[in-house]
């Protein structure tokens, strides 16, 4: 009996999972009103609020934005045909439920902003970034990169990683502002 509610709650979990993987906005929506809020959270670059993070706005925004660019640059880089499928449970939970948790994971280096967070750069990333996005839907559905903690993702499993991960740190922000 254990083992069958078990064998159901993961199977509600899968559906409710491909469900939102299956909501992804249509070409040119996607990321858009991130986007746009990155670029409002600009001007409170400096703020900071230790109680909810040790770094300022400006990290989470430069963060944020090197993690969209270098995932849009590996998927580009990929070899489709290398691509295999896997099943990973904490991929399961954080994209059905469209959450990562605070402070559990250490972002790679490639990923972590300079010491001096310049607005000149982030300006520029998140231009990039924009022009990357709207590229992503010509890319090969096997185009895939190596997660850390969630594994090999496709190019589908990797725009809702994107999703997630840039809203997780705007709410992050959201909480320094007290928004």
């Amino acid at each position: 009996m254990k083992k069958t509610i078990t064998i159901v709650f993961l199977l509600c979990l899968v559906l409710i999972g491909v469900i939102k993987v299956l909501e992804l906005p249509t070409k040119g929506d996607y990321m858009k009103s991130e986007l746009n809020r990155i670029e409002k959270y600009l001007i409170h670059r400096d703020s900071l609020d230790k109680e909810v993070s040790k770094v300022a706005v400006a990290w989470h925004l430069d963060h944020s934005l090197k993690v969209i660019n270098g995932i849009c640059d590996t998927l580009q880089s990929s070899d489709p045909t290398r691509y295999k499928g896997n099943f990973n449970i904490p991929r399961l939970l954080s994209f059905t439920f469209g959450y990562i948790p605070r402070g559990r994971a250490q972002s790679p280096k490639s990923v972590l902003p300079p010491d001096t967070i310049e607005t000149d750069d982030i300006v520029a990333q998140l231009a990039t970034a924009r022009d990357k996005l709207d590229r992503l839907d010509g890319l090969d559905e096997k185009s895939h990169f190596k997660h850390p903690v969630f594994n090999r993702l496709n190019k589908k499993q990797a725009k809702r990683f994107i999703e997630i991960h840039t809203k997780h740190h705007l709410k992050i922000v959201s909480d320094i502002l007290k928004e």
